[in-house]
């Protein structure tokens, strides 16, 4: 193995170096670094993808995605020593700088050969996604493309993410999206190269998260009377199996993305309520409803009697979220589990002599501290199997469990607030990274909520660290994630096109260098990436992308309708 690369390393220092000028590729995310130098790679029927052991499920990965477009081969193989090294595309953790860190990776294009290595294989991973933008646009269909040269300019690269934390999140209790959609949503963040799936799985509007010691919740808690709905008597909805979570962790975990699940506690508990109505504080069925119509979006009322809060001071809520988190646990391997905490109804509890009791014995003063004392009990209980817990930036309100991660949507307070306090933080401010909201003004453009634009532009030049932080704080800020609502977002085009090409600026911001931030030099790279995401077959926005056109006049923090976020 250490022959092969020897002898492929030799050839690689004796080409001649030019500095990147006007010609330099259209990479989003821009890496780095980049030299542009002489020549082209040339992709052939013979061309060999050689492999360590820890870049086995990335070669993998490359191969059906070449040979998707191409048609060719392209045999996969261990590195073998005496294996010539003429046509090899490489991977490889070998010799790697420590330096990169866990998801850099060093990109090198001779016409000789391709050679990607990095520490470790998530590195490998985004280096295979630069390479692949090398390629002509086309190398992203997924049927075979008639073309006479598929080349990949001469480069040499290295590259690594300016943040850890480099996510989207998806919002399907409003509507139901099946895995095949998920997982087509996750090959888009992977070659954007985010790292986080944050997957919004129940709320008032419906529980899609199968849990077998409580079958109600997907029985009765998944499905709903949906107005204008014609199909299955009017009802409306829809879950995953605990099969279908796994496949999907699976196929996200080959793209280095983790999920993170969201199980909200206590508020947006309608459809957990309407399920098992005995953890509500008046003990009566909740209501699994919806709050806009199609296709224009009056408001609906919830029936008088319906409850989306749990009963706080009754034992079994308590005992009911341990065993959905422990369900929950056992699907998800990642670090953090979301319990939301947004948007809580205390009036219910200020009815409730269960709650009433609780707070006179915990000498809880008011009901933040009420929703505290429950989100700091589920944090113990994450903690104990080796989890974390991040809420919405409410979840300050009743002092912070201790390990607690907050993520900053009214804006960037919550998220300053953290820091402050020695937090990590997440940035998801509503003006900014709420991709259910407009892209432009006029016609043509799927529903969203007429007060707000948040334009490509927007996107771009917001900066997930905000100004006044100590460098200490600075380093709390984990990263950036950008939200899609979907209270009126029921068709899977419309999710796409309200994502793309505003992802792409998101990735951008997330990955690359702020000093090079370039509005102007995005906007020439997004006219080849958008040939990309359109071989992809992904539907994007072509709304007028460069200045917002109607402004937020609501207080910070006020949310477009009661629904949630």
């Amino acid at each position: 193995m250490k022959f092969a690369i020897v002898i492929l390393s030799t050839l690689l220092l004796a080409l001649p170096v030019f500095a990147a000028g006007n010609l330099a590729p259209a990479l989003v995310p821009a890496p780095q670094k980049l030299e542009l130098q002489a020549g082209a790679f040339q992709l052939q029927p013979q061309t060999r993808i050689v492999m360590d052991a820890a870049a086995g499920p990335t070669g993998e990965y490359l191969r059906e995605k070449l040979h998707a477009a191409t048609g060719y081969p392209l045999k996969a193989a261990d590195i073998q020593p005496s294996a010539p090294v003429q046509g090899v595309i490489l991977l490889t953790t070998s010799g790697a700088k420590a330096t990169l860190g866990a998801e850099g990776y060093e990109l090198t294009v001779t016409p000789a050969a391709v050679i990607i290595r990095a520490p470790q294989p998530a590195g490998l991973f985004y280096g295979v996604q630069t390479f692949l933008q090398l390629l002509p646009p086309e190398i992203y269909a997924t049927n075979v493309v008639a073309k006479a040269a598929w080349q990949a300019p001469c480069v040499r690269i290295e590259d690594w993410p300016r943040f850890a934390w480099r996510g989207m999140m998806l919002d399907v209790s409003r509507h139901f999206q099946g895995k095949e959609f998920v997982e087509r949503y996750l090959d888009g963040m992977a070659m954007q190269k985010l790292n986080v799936f944050h997957w919004h799985l129940v709320d008032d509007q419906g529980w899609r998260l199968e849990i077998k010691k409580y079958p109600r919740l997907t029985s009765v808690g998944a499905w709903r009377k949906q107005p204008g709905y014609t199909e299955n008597n009017g009802i409306y909805g829809g879950f995953y199996t605990q099969d279908d979570i796994r496949e999907v962790v699976a196929y996200a975990a080959v793209r280095h993305i983790t999920i993170v699940p969201e199980i909200e506690i206590p508020g947006h508990s309608q459809a957990a309520l309407a399920a098992y109505p005995e953890l509500s504080c008046r003990g009566e069925p909740g209501y699994v409803g919806y709050f806009f119509e199609f296709p224009s979006p009056p408001l609906a009322k919830f029936p008088p009697n319906s409850c989306n809060v749990f009963c706080a001071g009754n034992p079994m809520t308590l005992q009911f979220l341990e065993d959905v988190l422990t369900e929950t646990m056992g699907l998800f391997p990642g670090k953090y589990i979301h319990i939301g905490g947004d948007e809580v109804g205390t009036n219910y509890w200020d009815q409730c002599p269960k709650c009433q009791a609780l707070m006179a014995g915990e000498g809880l003063k008011n009901y933040h501290e009420l929703q505290g004392w429950l989100t700091k009990k589920a944090e113990i209980f994450l903690n104990e199997h080796g989890r974390q817990l991040i809420g919405w930036d409410e979840i300050l309100a009743g002092g912070l469990a201790p390990n607690a991660t907050v993520m900053s949507w009214r804006g960037v307070a919550g998220g300053i607030a953290a820091v402050k306090a020695g937090h990590p933080a997440i940035m998801a401010p509503n003006n900014f990274l709420y991709f259910n909201r407009a892209q432009a003004a006029g016609p043509g453009q799927p529903p969203a909520p007429r007060r707000v634009s948040i334009t490509l532009k927007s996107v771009y030049n917001y900066d997930p660290v905000p100004a006044g932080l100590t460098p200490a704080q600075e380093n709390l800020i984990l990263g950036a994630e950008a939200c899609m609502w979907t209270e009126r977002l029921n068709r899977a085009d419309w999710l796409e096109t309200m994502t793309y090409p505003r992802l792409c600026a998101l990735a951008e911001v997330a990955w690359s260098p702020k000093a090079a931030r370039d509005w102007e030099q995005f906007s020439q790279r997004m006219e080849t990436h958008l040939q990309r995401l359109a071989a992809m077959g992904v539907t994007y926005s072509r709304a007028n992308q460069a200045e917002p056109k109607l402004a937020d006049s609501r207080p910070a923090g006020q949310s477009e309708a009661p629904s949630g976020q």
